[in-house]
């Protein structure tokens, strides 16, 4: 009989618990650890704030005793940035665990933090494990995807990709992330500090160049608040890839409370030229917890060390236990 797939949650914010809840229900996945340091949930049953019944499975604040578990894979829901998460990859990799995370920044992380990129790619070849940041995005609309549409295209010149997201369905942490509620001088203040703004969106335009093998000069970045009488209402943020002096990547994204005509929409300039538009948009929550939990046998059939998402993307299959038929 094939043994099920082990799995520690790190963070179990409405993320980590969508993922969970997932997991519960499918075949050949076993919750063997629960941690989160909100002393609201920690003693508590995992079962107990998915809205089900026991587990066993109890929530600890101290990551060492939980990771220190036989377990195959660790679902890291934790922070958006790496210098933030890094310790507990590193705690998860130095255990020989393979980590499917949540971290924006770590879907591509190599342009922005190289030194901490090659270190952490380092211990998880040396210990035979991968990790990989994913997400609806950055991780899938607005950069795999993308890549994912070039395939029939002989020639490539530009990607232009659009994205609108009404934040008023979301859940409410992404809706302070971009501001909603704010003034416009408490949104700019918000943005300097790196509070405001939607984290991944360069990591996307370095993902794209990646897989293209695009060598850019610069990415541009700016980010905008959407004022309706005096309050903000969300944001338009917009990355740019210059390669050769020339605008070859655009992702726009506008992320606002009540924006009409959700939609994802892809535009590739090549040979033959493409337009992709998903109507409604890819719902953004239920989509990351999916692709969280459809990673993780990807994940466990990789490489070692750490990859991108489109680097498991071929190995990306809905399957109850990666070793099945």
């Amino acid at each position: 009989m094939t043994p099920p797939i082990r799995v520690i949650h790190y963070g179990l914010g409405p993320i980590g618990l969508g993922v969970a809840a997932i997991l519960t229900q499918r075949p050949g996945y076993e919750i063997v650890g629960a941690i989160d340091l909100d002393p609201e949930k920690v003693g508590k049953d995992l079962g107990t704030l998915l809205g089900r019944g026991p587990t066993g499975i109890p929530v600890v604040a101290d990551e060492g005793s939980a990771l220190d578990q036989k377990a195959d894979v660790v679902v890291h829901a934790t922070r958006s940035h790496l210098p933030d998460v890094l310790p507990q990859l590193f705690a998860a990799v130095a255990r020989g665990l393979n980590v499917v995370s949540t971290c924006e920044e770590l879907s591509y992380p190599w342009r922005r933090y190289p030194e901490e990129s090659r270190e952490l790619d380092r211990l998880a070849c040396a210990h035979g494990v991968t990790v990989v940041g994913v997400g609806v995005n950055p991780g899938f609309v607005m950069d795999v995807l993308p890549i994912l549409f070039t395939a029939p295209c002989r020639e490539v010149k530009r990607i232009r990709v659009e994205r609108v997201v009404d934040v008023s369905r979301r859940r409410e942490p992404l809706q302070r992330k971009v501001g909603v509620g704010l003034s416009p001088r408490e949104f700019h203040q918000g943005v300097r500090e790196g509070r405001i703004g939607h984290v991944g969106l360069e990591e996307s335009v370095a993902m794209i160049a990646a897989a293209l093998e695009w060598e850019l000069q610069r990415i541009d970045h700016s980010i905008e608040p959407i004022v309706e009488d005096g309050q903000v209402r969300g944001l338009h943020q917009v990355a740019r890839g210059v390669r050769e002096g020339t605008e070859v990547i655009l992702l726009d994204l506008t992320m606002k409370a009540g924006a009409p005509n959700q939609r994802d929409v892809i535009w590739i300039e090549g040979e033959p030229p493409l337009h992709v538009e998903v109507e409604e948009g890819i719902p953004g929550d239920i989509a990351t917890c999916a692709i969280v939990a459809n990673a993780i046998p990807a994940v466990l059939e990789a490489p070692p060390g750490l990859l991108a998402p489109f680097q498991i993307f071929p190995l990306w299959k809905r399957r109850t236990h990666p070793r099945s038929p």
